[in-house]
């Protein structure tokens, strides 16, 4: 199917800009495509996934469960990344929310890192790391319950 010339220069930019992100994390990918490939031994599996613009490695056979993002490569425990999670806030005990999806959460992080690039990990940790208080965290599960708002 040939498209208009110009449905592919109104996407030229995003695209242009995805790929520069991409490119401005990509220290941070290499360290999640190296724990990525660690687990391949173990029984993980890895695959590209579009909607989340991340190399998506699923059944990682260490840690008490979840996900951990570096760059363009989202690292879970589970089969389905597309599965409930629950807030930080909730887990807290700071609120009562419904159940968010891990997907989005995790997405919401890819973009951080996209826009970030190598500053992203110490500015998380400095936020306060993995807890309810890190505004990165925040803006994730936000994002996962909106649609709209990763950034902090």
């Amino acid at each position: 199917m040939l498209q208009r010339p110009d449905a592919f220069a109104s996407r030229w930019p995003r695209r242009s800009l995805l790929a520069l992100g991409m490119l401005w994390t990509s220290p941070n990918s290499l360290l999640g495509l190296l724990l990525g490939v660690a687990g391949l031994a173990f029984g993980a599996r890895m695959r590209w996934q579009q909607r989340e613009r991340a190399l998506v490695v699923r059944r990682w056979p260490w840690g008490r469960g979840g996900a951990l993002t570096l760059g363009n490569v989202i690292v879970h425990t589970g089969e389905r990344l597309d599965t409930p999670c629950l807030t930080y806030a909730h887990r807290a005990g700071r609120c009562i929310e419904p159940p968010v999806s891990l997907a989005d959460h995790e997405r919401a992080h890819v973009y951080q890192y996209m826009l970030l690039g190598p500053l992203f990990l110490p500015l998380y940790l400095l936020c306060g790391g993995v807890s309810a208080r890190n505004p990165f965290e925040r803006a994730a599960d936000r994002y996962a319950s909106s649609g709209r708002g990763w950034w902090p």
